[in-house]
C-alpha cells in the first residue's frame, strides 16, 4: 500500500518499535501521528509534570524523525474523528498502534477498530494479557506463580528481537501538524531528561554500572540504587522487550553472586509491571475499587486536614515529609518512600487509598494506572497478591533502616538540616536547647507529628477486622 499511520500512543521511540516496524512492512510511506485526545486533557488524574514531560518527549521524537526524512503529525481531538481526517488527507489505507491495555484505551481501540482499519501491535509488555493464564485460561492474581509457573516459561525475548531504529522513514508531504503545547515546563527539580536518547544513556548506565548492587541498594532511599527508568517505560521511550533483554544479559553474564542477585531482582521488577497491566485488563474494576471486595467495607477517616498534611509534607514524621517533598517538587519518589507514604496515609491515617492513588497520578513523571494502582492496593492490603491488612510499616523504624544518616531527610525538609542525628528520624523528642541550636522549633519550624502511630495501628486493625467481619455477615 501507498501510505500507513503509525499512531503514536506510548511509544515514543524508533527503535524496537512493533508498530512502527509494521508500518514500514506494509507501506510505501509512513505518517507518524500523534493525538492529543481531551479525554485525557479532562481527567482529574492527569498530573502538569507528566504532560511537560509527554510534550517534550514528543519535540525531542519529532527530531529525530526529521533526521530520517520525516516529521511528528500532532492533532487535537477524539482519536476516531482525527484518524478519519489525517486518512482522507494522506490517502492512507491503513493504521498501526501498539496494543494498550487500560479499560479506556480498549473501549476507544474497539469502537475505532468497527469503522477504520486500526491494526494493533504488542509492545507495551513482553507477554500481552491472555497469553499468561492458567491451565484452566483464568488468570494468574498471585504474583509468584504468574513469575515462576507461566511468565519465565514462556520464551525469553533474545537481543536479536530487538528492532533497530530505521536510517529513513518516508512519509507524505503537506500535511498539516498543529503545535505542541508550550505548556506546561518541565520543572528545574526534575532528574529526567525526557526522550529516546536518554533513555537508551540510561539503560546502559545502569546495566553496566548500577545493576550490580541493585539487590543491595534499592531500599535506601538516599542513594541512586534503582534504574530509575520508569517515566521513559511509562511512554515508551524504551520497550518493554530492550529493559527485559537486558535484565536477562546481565543475569546471564553476572560476574558474582551480588551481581546475579542484582539482575534477578531487577527481573522480577519489569515481570511486576507487567503482572500489574494483566491484573488491569482482566480486572478492570480495580481502578474504582478493591480487588479484595471485603475491603470495601472499610470506614474511613477521611480526615481532609490529615491528608492536605500528607500532601504537603507537613506529617510530622520526616521521611513520610521528605517524600512527599520529593514527590510535589520533582514528580519522582524513590520506590520504597512510595510504600511508606501509602502505608502512612492508609493504615495510620486510615484515609482512603483512592485518595493517595489519585493524589500520585497527579504529580508522579511516571504515573502508570496500572502500576500505580497495583502498588497502592498492594500497600493497603486491598488488593491481588497485596500485603497482609495487618503489616503496617513505621515511619520511624522504616526512616533509620533506609536512610540511617538522614541524609535523604535533610536533602527534601531543609528546616530539619541542622537537627542532630540522634533526632534527625523522631525530631519532636529534641528537648528545647537542642531545638534552638538546630534552628528548628517544633510545632512552629516543623510540625509535631499528627497522629501517634501506635494509637493509629490499633484502630487501623479494628476497622480492616470489622470490613472483614462485615463482609462474612453480609455472606452468612
Amino acid at each position: 500500500m501507498k501510505t500507513a499511520v503509525w499512531w503514536i500512543r506510548r511509544d515514543l521511540r524508533l527503535r524496537d518499535n512493533q508498530a512502527l516496524a509494521a508500518a514500514i512492512n506494509a507501506a510505501a510511506q509512513v505518517l507518524p501521528l500523534f493525538i492529543i485526545d481531551p479525554f485525557f486533557e479532562n481527567s482529574a488524574y492527569v498530573g502538569e509534570k507528566r504532560y511537560a514531560f509527554l510534550w517534550a518527549g514528543l519535540r525531542q521524537l519529532d527530531a529525530d524523525l526529521h533526521l530520517r526524512g520525516s516529521q511528528l503529525i500532532v492533532r487535537y481531538g477524539r482519536p476516531q474523528q482525527i484518524l478519519s481526517k489525517i486518512m482522507a488527507e494522506s490517502s492512507a489505507e491503513a493504521i498501526f498502534a501498539e496494543e494498550d491495555f487500560t479499560g479506556y484505551a480498549r473501549r476507544r481501540d474497539a469502537q475505532i477498530g468497527e469503522s477504520l482499519p486500526l491494526t494493533l501491535t504488542p509492545g507495551i509488555v513482553v507477554h500481552p494479557p491472555g497469553t499468561v493464564l492458567k491451565q484452566n485460561d483464568d488468570p494468574y492474581i498471585v504474583f509468584t506463580p504468574f513469575k515462576k509457573k507461566a511468565w519465565l516459561a514462556r520464551p525469553l525475548p533474545q537481543a536479536s528481537d530487538i528492532l533497530p531504529a530505521p536510517d529513513r522513514i518516508n512519509s507524505p508531504k503537506a500535511i498539516q501538524s498543529d503545535d505542541l503545547p508550550t505548556k506546561p515546563e518541565l520543572p528545574a527539580e526534575m532528574p529526567f531528561e525526557p526522550g529516546e536518547t536518554e533513555a537508551q544513556r540510561r539503560l546502559q548506565t545502569f546495566a553496566q554500572a548500577t545493576i550490580d548492587r541493585y539487590a543491595a541498594e534499592r531500599n535506601i532511599v538516599s542513594v541512586d540504587g534503582t534504574s530509575q527508568l520508569s517515566p521513559y517505560l511509562r511512554f515508551g521511550m524504551l520497550s518493554a522487550r530492550q529493559a527485559v533483554v537486558t535484565a536477562v544479559s546481565c543475569l546471564q553474564n553476572a560476574p558474582t553472586k551480588e551481581a546475579r542477585k542484582g539482575a534477578d531482582t531487577w527481573l522480577s521488577e519489569l515481570i511486576w509491571r507487567e503482572f500489574y497491566v494483566h491484573i488491569l485488563h482482566h480486572f478492570p474494576h480495580v481502578l474504582q475499587r478493591s480487588f479484595r471486595a471485603e475491603y470495601d467495607h472499610i470506614v474511613w477517616r477521611n480526615e481532609e486536614d490529615e491528608f492536605v498534611a500528607w500532601c504537603n509534607g507537613r506529617t510530622g514524621y520526616p521521611l513520610v515529609d521528605a517524600a512527599m517533598r520529593q514527590l510535589t517538587s520533582s514528580g519522582w519518589m524513590h520506590n520504597r518512600a512510595r510504600m511508606v507514604v501509602a502505608s502512612f496515609l492508609v493504615k495510620d491515617l486510615l484515609i482512603d487509598w483512592r485518595w493517595g492513588e489519585k493524589f500520585f497520578m497527579q504529580h508522579l513523571v511516571d504515573g502508570d494506572p496500572a502500576a500505580n494502582n497495583g502498588g497502592w492496593q498492594w500497600t493497603a492490603g486491598t488488593g491481588t497478591d497485596a500485603a497482609p491488612y495487618f503489616r503496617i510499616f513505621n515511619p520511624t523504624s522504616q526512616a533509620i533502616k533506609f536512610d540511617p544518616s538522614g541524609e535523604y531527610i535533610r536533602r527534601w525538609l531543609p528546616e530539619l538540616a541542622d537537627v542532630p542525628n540522634d533526632y534527625i528520624h523522631e525530631p519532636w523528642k529534641m528537648p528545647p536547647l537542642v531545638q534552638k541550636g538546630a534552628n528548628c522549633q517544633i510545632g512552629s519550624d516543623y510540625p509535631q507529628p499528627i497522629v501517634d502511630h501506635h494509637e493509629a495501628r490499633d484502630w487501623t486493625l479494628a476497622a480492616y477486622k470489622h470490613a472483614r467481619e462485615a463482609d462474612l455477615w453480609q455472606d452468612a
